[in-house]
């Protein structure tokens, strides 16, 4: 019986291939790429999840506030780890994570400048979990001067792990490690990682004693098993009064540390100075809901045009009952139907995405193999869309078909009617109000994302490069002869040194700043630059004046601020403020003699805050505007100017406008990801709208071809069809405007600017869906009431 059930399913379908294919087509393209989306999901929701244990390891996190100000930084001050591991029971391992400045590494001829290297303490392989493929875990890090590097470092530098165990590595301030370990590259799903790891113990032994610093060190915990995480961050409050308050209480500084499990960070964290790119929970929604848009559009889809062309097999239907078929036969052969496409559809769609998968990891950034497919969790998604597009997409055709009553389709009273049109109905308003939803959204992403990427920043971005040295030594001092070496080259339209640009963010120190009401002291962010920082980048100076080269005394005395300092401190005019560093009695101030125009220092994830610069004509890292024209030969220039300066240190150069940009490849990636996508979901629909309207106008040719043969024009037989659906769009907007416009307000909160919900939004994307509808409709309509209409008659 089941081999005749499963003959009988081919036949049907192969007897109507057009219809066959339609869903094919339509179900391959939901099932691809709702895989893909369920793929980002789960590699999303792994981040962290390979360490053995990472169910005990907690990062502690600072919360500080000052009196108007409340700050959450993911970086803690270094001797913490220290005082958490004597202090608390609770604590099995205290561990600290330092990063190094960016630093250039030699050995023999090779040399090239490295970033992700971190200092670290010994215990750090006891509560996190990597693979060692040469040296011992429980010693790498134990000496002075030893490093651990990634496999990718030690065949960097020297071919194989097994040639790099036990060798000296060194950089070019002279620091001299022996190779102690090296271990498989830190997975991708990480929130921190790393390159290479430098034994805690090489730091200077006073370093690790002032809880007055908050720089890059980040602190992790392993605790016993079944620690309560907010009982452990209560115990922890009365740190701040046991180290800290002699520091910061005359400041009205107060500090507290909060617990994250590591599984969390990259997903839930919404601290500063996150030592990686986050991801977002918001999206991870977005994109399982996209992902069950697709495959619900794909169910409706066959729903729709099976009940559609249920006529067409009512006596089909009719005669089978009569020759002695149960009704259980009936469900059986039409789920086993919809089983068999579904089937087909996921061997296609495995297919497509062993084929498609390099396109989709370059557009979402992932490293996704095709092995995905094989894990657990792929077998149980694939189960899933199984059993949602075809046993529920299946299921009620198969019920309303089978209870057909088989006189009545034999008479052909049910071949002239339309099959459950309040069904369809109702249907393809889920599908128009899916696809209005998806329309809408896409057009509010693609908005804020050009909204944040055309915004003024306050300072032109576009043909500046950076060039940067280590600091230390006489670097600083030779790159201001670079500085003079490459202004002769006339493509070189300006030039400054800076301690940092924007993009980079800034210092963040505490100073005693001058207001009405005397002396406040806050946290500000400051860096350096020199007199032609202004007009490389192109920032406005609104009050007083620039720092000049000719008054050394600015070095010393003088700051310029930006318009947001001056809102915050509620100066009226700036120019004479004074400010100073906190407890310093010498009596000698820092005096505001400049005003520049707001400038975004860091991304627009940030709103404007405070900025103080000092005059520091020697600096580290250069900022160059050059012309567009010829540009190949000016970077030649620029490199030979280098080579001459600094002979032993390789040219490496960023522009200024990548850099800045590169603080949005998430969300522009994860934008781009749903744009295509939701196109995607939206073709679903256009496909079922047209399987849906071609079986519409056939089951209605008889009535068109009556009404050409009295005289009906066809734009009124267009309209005539055309009016139901329009009808069913006016319903699905209804719908999908206050759902749209609810989603879209809450994901647009977080950003401090953001483009406005537009009317013209809602307008034109209903428009869209009402467009594709008349364009389909109208085809078919066409397309009968051009047919002769002799042929439809003939059987009557």
């Amino acid at each position: 019986m089941f081999k005749n059930l499963i003959l009988v399913a081919i036949r049907n379908l192969w007897k109507d291939k057009g219809y066959s294919l339609l869903n094919i087509a339509g179900l391959t393209i939901g099932i691809t790429f709702s895989l893909f989306l369920s793929f980002y999901v789960l590699d999303e929701l792994s981040y962290d999840r390979y360490h053995r244990k990472a169910d005990q390891v907690y990062r502690v996190v600072s919360y500080v506030n000052e009196p108007e100000k409340a700050m959450k930084w993911a970086n803690t001050q270094i001797p913490l780890a220290a005082a958490l591991k004597k202090d608390y029971p609770e604590v099995i391992h205290a561990v600290r994570l330092v990063a190094e400045d960016r630093v250039m590494y030699k050995k023999a001829e090779k040399q090239f400048y490295e970033d992700k290297i971190f200092y670290a303490d010994s215990p750090l392989f006891e509560v996190f979990s990597y693979s060692f493929i040469e040296g011992n875990p429980k010693t790498a890090l134990l000496e002075p001067n030893s490093m651990v590097l990634t496999q990718t470092l030690a065949e960097k530098y020297f071919g194989t792990p097994r040639n790099a165990f036990g060798k000296s590595f060194q950089n070019n301030r002279g620091a001299i490690y022996e190779v102690t370990g090296v271990v498989e590259d830190v997975p991708k799903n990480s929130h921190l990682i790393f390159n290479g790891l430098i034994s805690a113990s090489t730091l200077p032994k006073d370093f690790a004693n002032f809880w007055g610093q908050f720089g890059t060190f980040y602190t992790y915990i392993l605790v016993n098993p079944n620690t309560n995480q907010a009982a452990l961050e209560k115990k922890m409050l009365p740190l701040y009064d046991k180290y800290m308050a002699s520091i910061f209480a005359a400041y009205k500084i107060k500090i507290h540390y909060g617990l994250q499990p590591i599984t969390s960070i990259h997903l839930h964290s919404d601290m500063e100075n996150e030592p990686e790119e986050l991801g977002s929970m918001s999206y991870i929604y977005i994109f399982s809901a996209v992902a069950l848009f697709m495959l619900l559009i794909a169910s409706v889809n066959y729903m729709n045009l099976t009940t559609a062309r249920s006529a067409r097999r009512a006596k089909e239907i009719g005669i089978r009952k009569v020759a002695g078929s149960f009704q259980s036969q009936l469900i059986a052969q039409f789920l086993l139907e919809s089983m068999t496409i579904t089937l087909v559809s996921l061997l296609l769609s495995i297919l497509s995405v062993a084929l498609l998968l390099p396109v989709f990891n370059a557009l979402s950034g992932k490293f996704l193999a095709f092995q995905v497919l094989f894990q657990s969790g792929t077998f149980l998604i694939l189960l899933s869309i199984v059993l949602l597009v075809g046993l529920v997409g299946g299921l009620y055709p198969a019920f309303y078909l089978a209870k057909f009553n088989p006189v009545t389709v034999l008479k052909g009273s049910l071949a002239k009617g339309s099959s459950n049109v309040t069904l369809r109905r109702t249907l393809v308003v889920v599908q128009f109000t899916i696809s209005m939803i998806m329309l809408i959204c896409t057009w509010i992403v693609y908005d804020q994302l050009h909204f944040m990427k055309e915004k003024d920043l306050g300072f032109a971005k576009e043909q500046v490069l950076s060039l940067r040295i280590d600091p230390g030594g006489n670097n600083q001092a030779r790159m201001a002869v670079l500085k003079r070496e490459i202004r002769k080259n006339p493509k070189v339209l300006s030039a400054s040194l800076a301690e940092s640009t924007p993009g980079q963010g800034a210092n963040f120190n505490l100073f005693s700043v001058e207001t009405k009401n005397g002396f406040m002291d806050k946290g500000v962010d400051v860096y350096g630059i020199d007199e032609d920082f202004f007009q490389t980048l192109g920032i406005k100076l609104v009050k007083g004046r620039n720092f000049s080269f000719a008054n050394p005394a600015d070095t010393l005395r003088s700051v310029i601020v930006n318009e947001a300092m001056g809102r915050t401190f509620g100066w009226n005019d700036p120019l004479g403020k004074k400010i100073k560093f906190p407890g310093d009695t010498s009596g000698n101030y820092l005096e505001v003699v400049g005003v520049v125009k707001d400038f975004h220092q860091k991304s627009l994830y940030n709103p404007l805050e405070p900025l103080i610069l000092l005059y520091r004509p020697n600096s580290f890292t250069l900022q160059v505007k050059i012309s567009p024209q010829e540009m190949p030969a000016t970077l030649a220039s620029l490199e030979k100017s280098w080579k001459t300066v600094f002979p032993g240190d390789p040219f490496q150069y960023t522009f200024l406008d990548q850099d800045f940009e590169s603080q949005y490849v998430a969300d522009q990636k994860r934008g781009k990801i749903f744009m295509t996508f939701s196109a995607l979901t939206i073709l679903i629909a256009c496909l079922g709208l047209f399987g849906l309207v071609a079986f519409t106008t056939q089951q209605r040719q008889k009535e068109i071809s009556i009404r050409k043969i009295m005289g009906a024009a066809t734009g009124n037989l267009v309209v005539l069809i055309a009016k139901g659906f329009m009808l069913l769009v006016a319903v699905s907007c209804l719908i999908a405007f206050p759902i749209a416009y609810y989603f879209m307000n809450r994901w647009l909160e977080p950003f401090p600017y953001k483009t406005n919900l537009q009317p013209a939004t809602f307008l034109l994307s209903a428009a869209v869906v009402l467009i594709i509808t008349l364009l389909t409709v109208g085809f078919h309509t066409l397309k009968a009431a051009l047919a002769n209409p002799v042929k439809p008659l003939r059987s009557e």
